[in-house]
């Protein structure tokens, strides 16, 4: 029996899934080695690595993606083997074969199988000689009323890239211009294909695991079907709502796909189950999943163990444990859901999940680190696990509700609500699911109350103010406040910039009042802490003011708010001129409209700018019909948010639309 025992592993790869994989590490007795952009400077797998190797430069494609220094950092650092992760050179098969031609173990799977699913429509042609079921390709050169809608997919790659929905066959040529050239600048390679887009279809995946002794585990189900642009937010094992014809079917499926391409490691196997209960194969990701912490939890495994035991040359039982209960894991976003999604950048200034039986955290972040612009904007992943699915579900709820999340627009009360969703709990679930409910979901929620987190925030400003012997009371033109008088205090809540005025009084001695607010009583004040009787109900508020400007942070049992301090009167120069494009978030310019240029014409809602940020990408669209009287960016460009990007006369006799990105 081959054994090749792993000393030392470098991860190629960064963030969440290097720290998940260093910690697996460490239980094993195992030295590592992080590699780390000019961009990753001091982030959090760097910190946790014994060893660690720059790659100069910031972006990926200098950094990450440069599998010759991530080689020549593996063999700087005396490594014996690397793990690539997830994402980046994961599923690259010169990769693979460039670290075994280093001598270095490769903890993945042989480059053969990675060079059968790199590419989507090589694969379905394999599967479909192992039996697995398929949706018929579509010809996009003969497709017809019939055939729509269609989805357009790149060969080479995920992550949504080069993915597109065409339900007019009018707009089947643009759509394909617009995959391909994604496709292309994310992988490069802008082969496109095309399929029938089922309706309100599940995605629902099986993790296998393969020795190199003809064992194939398949470790249940996963359900990913709630995404958003085709990449999953919410994921859970077991799929739930599938009866046990269908999920031996998958099982058996999943495993003819690992034995076509003589599969060793852990890999994933995707299926499209239609609302009839059909399955269809999507793809094979050659690699671990994001979402494999579920399928841990329910099994009792570790997952990144397993891949190094079989790396080494060990042989599996010949079968796996039995599953129990149920787990869900959250994908928290630094990005905005009701501003289309934005990614979000900034220091990170608390993050701090409840720790309880059950609960799981993965992150790359700890408070006090920066979200930069070049890497995808996931901050973390919670999970929870539990006897029931109605458990785990309302575990994970309350935990990243009770969070604490300072710094950028997060996606954690959208992930609240949809966990807590009618549909959600009842499994009526399908990748259409953001698409219905998206609007519904990101509204102002019934219960959150900001004007009295606003007041929480002014009172515990006032006692930090006078317990810190803080600056003299804010002038206001010819007259400032007294202790006598009432207080003012104006916040805007972030980030749906409505704005909240708190008058309060300071008396002599005792705690500042609420100065006109009937129902309210103020129970204690200190400088980071609230309690106030709400019409006779005690509710308590945690108040953090940090060191980062004018903003302070209120968490309560059941919400967060964010609010910046305002000044009394606003500034006029900070207007902007009609029309004015700006970038809603730091970025590349990827691509102008065909034609662009100062003074053409331009319609409501055009598409003008692409903007690539957080490997997503954004458009800038046209806010009125008009003409475009400044154009300031141009492909290559970076621009940081709020930089002027073009400007549009409109056209007074046109109706404008809002500004908007896609």
């Amino acid at each position: 029996m081959r054994s090749d025992v792993i000393q030392t592993l470098l991860v190629a790869n960064r963030g969440e899934i290097a720290c998940r994989i260093f910690r697996t590490c460490r239980d094993l007795g195992i030295t590592t080695v992080a590699v780390y952009s000019d961009a990753d400077d001091g982030a959090l797998h760097v910190r946790q690595a014994d060893l660690a190797v720059r790659l100069p430069g910031a972006a990926p494609a200098d950094t990450y993606l440069r599998g010759d220094l991530v080689v020549a950092a593996a063999l700087a650092a005396g490594a014996d083997a690397v793990h690539p992760g997830y994402g980046f050179l994961s599923e690259n098969a010169a990769f693979a074969a460039a670290v075994r031609d280093a001598g270095l173990v490769w903890v993945g799977p042989p480059v053969k199988a990675i060079e059968l699913m790199a590419s989507k429509t090589r694969a379905k042609e394999l599967m479909a000689g192992a039996g697995v079921p398929l949706l018929a390709p579509v010809d996009p050169a003969t497709a017809g009323e019939d055939d729509l809608p269609l989805l357009l997919k790149a060969a080479a790659g995920g992550g949504g890239r080069g993915m597109r929905i065409v339900r007019e066959l009018g707009a089947l040529p643009g759509e394909l211009l617009a995959a391909a050239a994604e496709a292309a600048s994310a992988f490069g390679d802008g082969e496109v294909f095309a399929e029938p887009y089922v309706e309100r279809g599940r995605h629902v995946e099986v993790q296998v695991m393969a020795d190199e002794y003809d064992t194939v585990w398949a470790l249940g189900t996963r359900d990913c079907s709630l995404q958003r642009r085709h990449q999953k937010v919410i994921e859970e094992a077991p799929a739930p709502g599938l009866d046990d014809a269908l999920r031996t079917r998958l099982h058996e499926a999943a495993t003819a796909a690992a034995r076509a391409v003589g599969y060793r490691g852990a890999g994933t196997v995707e299926f499209l189950v239609s609302a009839d209960g059909r399955p269809y194969f999507l793809e094979m990701n050659t690699r671990l999943q994001v979402e494999h912490p579920v399928t841990e939890a329910v099994f009792g495994l570790d997952l990144v163990a397993l891949q190094l035991r079989v790396a080494e040359g060990m042989p599996l039982e010949p079968t796996p444990p039995s599953p129990s209960g149920h787990a869900v894991e959250a994908r928290l976003y630094a990005e905005d859901p009701a501003r289309d999604w934005q990614p979000q950048t900034g220091a990170l200034l608390a993050l701090d999940v409840p720790d309880a039986p059950g609960l799981r955290l993965d992150t790359g972040y700890t408070g006090g680190d920066t979200v930069g612009v070049h890497y995808d904007p996931m901050l973390a992943k919670v999970i929870a696990h539990a006897p029931t699915r109605a458990e785990a579900v309302r575990l994970l709820a309350r935990a990243l509700e009770r969070a604490r999340i300072h710094g950028p627009v997060t996606n954690r009360e959208l992930l609240v609500r949809s966990l807590r969703h009618p549909d959600f709990a009842a499994a009526r679930l399908d990748t259409g699911f953001y698409d219905r409910h998206l609007a519904a979901l990101t509204a102002p929620a019934a219960g959150r109350n900001p004007a009295t987190a606003a007041l929480a925030a002014a009172l515990a400003e006032a006692v930090r103010a006078t317990s810190t012997g803080g600056p003299a009371p804010t002038r206001f033109g010819a007259w400032r406040n007294v202790a006598s008088g009432p207080q003012l205090k104006r916040y805007r809540s972030e980030p749906d910039g409505a704005e909240h005025e708190v008058a309060y009084r300071t008396p002599r001695t005792g705690a500042p009042e609420p100065h006109d607010a009937p129902g309210v009583r103020v129970l204690a004040v200190t400088p980071d802490r609230v309690a106030l009787e709400l019409d006779g109900v005690a509710r308590h508020f945690a108040v953090t003011a940090h060191r980062d400007g004018d903003r302070v942070y209120v968490d309560t049992d059941a919400a967060s708010y964010t609010f910046t301090a305002l000044p009394r009167f606003t500034d006029p120069a900070t207007h902007t001129e009609p029309g004015s494009l700006l970038a809603p978030m730091p970025g590349t310019v990827v691509r102008l409209a065909e034609g662009l240029a100062t003074g053409v014409p331009v319609e409501a809602g055009q598409p003008l700018i692409w903007l690539e940020a957080m490997k997503m990408e954004h458009r800038i669209l046209a806010p009125a019909s008009g003409t475009l009287t400044a154009l300031h960016a141009a492909p290559g460009h970076q621009v940081e948010v709020g930089a002027l990007l073009a400007v549009v006369q409109e056209d007074p006799a046109a109706t404008p639309v809002p500004e908007e990105t896609a």
